[in-house]
């Protein structure tokens, strides 16, 4: 049986290597690039070579930019009362997405996981007390997955952020917007009851 040449399959694994992509669809990548013209698969090697060099974390939230501090920490616009504090700078883009949460961010790298080694001090809650002593935060919202590690990370920042004279709340977890009961799992309808507030 014929087998690829040793470039292609080393770019197969490199490419199955990134989250979300299996073996079948790092297969079809590669082929893909290998078989195209030789500018754009270099145009796309510069922009992946770029994008690497240029963005980073920034310094005040932890979001990814290309300019210090990043776009969000610079706008007066946005309410620097409010803290919204998300595991990956990927979930940012979630919350902004809606459009109607007009505070600011700070991102743990993470949540506590005993099992994988990380804990508190592994994820970026230092910086984040550092900020209610610098900035005027009256309000911390917890925007974390409703999962065990999730939970525990959501009740340990509650615990040692509450201490702080600011207001620690977390989000509410509970139904998507169009969709029946018949389609909910218990854990998510009790979240749903249990995040209940008054319609009067």
């Amino acid at each position: 049986m014929a087998s690829l040449p040793e470039p292609i399959t080393s770019l197969i694994a490199a490419l199955g290597r990134l989250p979300g992509i299996g073996p079948r669809s790092a297969e079809r990548i590669a082929l893909h690039v290998v078989q195209s013209e030789a500018p754009s698969v270099k145009e796309l090697a510069r922009l992946l070579v770029a994008a690497r060099e240029k963005i980073g974390e920034c310094s005040a939230c932890g979001a990814l930019t290309e300019q210090q501090p990043c776009e969000i920490c610079r706008d007066p616009r946005r309410d620097g009362s409010l803290i919204c504090v998300v595991e990956r700078p990927v979930d940012i883009l979630s919350i902004e997405r809606p459009a109607t949460y007009r505070g600011r961010f700070h991102v743990l790298g993470g949540k506590i996981s005993p099992l994988n080694g990380i804990g508190p001090e592994d994820l970026r809650i230092a910086s984040l007390e550092a900020r209610l002593g610098n900035e005027k935060i009256q309000e911390i919202i917890i925007a974390l997955s409703s999962d065990v590690e999730g939970d525990a990370t959501s009740f340990y920042l509650a615990q040692r952020l509450g201490r702080k004279n600011v207001k620690v709340t977390r989000i509410a977890h509970g139904l998507p917007v169009g969709s029946g009961l018949e389609f909910a799992d218990g854990l998510t309808l009790s979240k749903a009851i249990e995040g209940r507030r008054p319609l009067a």
